[in-house]
């Protein structure tokens, strides 16, 4: 790929927010910040909105199967780095996505416990 300025820019960018999150504190904030709003995802927006209509039950069903499962492969597939100290672009991302997903799985398990189905 060329050198250009957007892409030096771009590059500048993702490690200038590498750095930021190297700060275990940041990075368990972040974290948390995906877990709850996967959670929330999981257990208002998902339920609320698709729910209200009855037919969209089953294709929202679908997709959050699919992209869990895509998430879930793409988090899995890959060997972690052994040391603790050391991260990687997609190491965060993909502890934020599986966060993420837990939240949201987390969330329409409640959902399904509050409404007894």
């Amino acid at each position: 790929m060329q050198n250009t300025r957007l892409n030096g820019l771009l590059d500048s960018l993702s490690d200038r927010a590498i750095a930021i999150f190297r700060n275990p504190w940041r990075r368990v904030s972040l974290l948390a910040i995906s877990l709850l709003f996967g959670f929330f995802l999981g257990g208002s927006a998902i339920t609320s909105t698709l729910g209200q209509l009855a037919y969209w039950d089953v294709p929202a069903a679908i997709v959050t199967v699919l992209i869990t499962e895509a998430i879930s492969f793409w988090v899995y597939r890959r060997s972690r780095p052994v040391l603790p100290g050391t991260l990687t672009r997609g190491k965060l991302l993909a502890d934020v996505l599986n966060a993420l997903k837990i939240g949201v799985n987390y969330g329409l398990c409640l959902e399904a416990f509050k409404l007894n189905t």
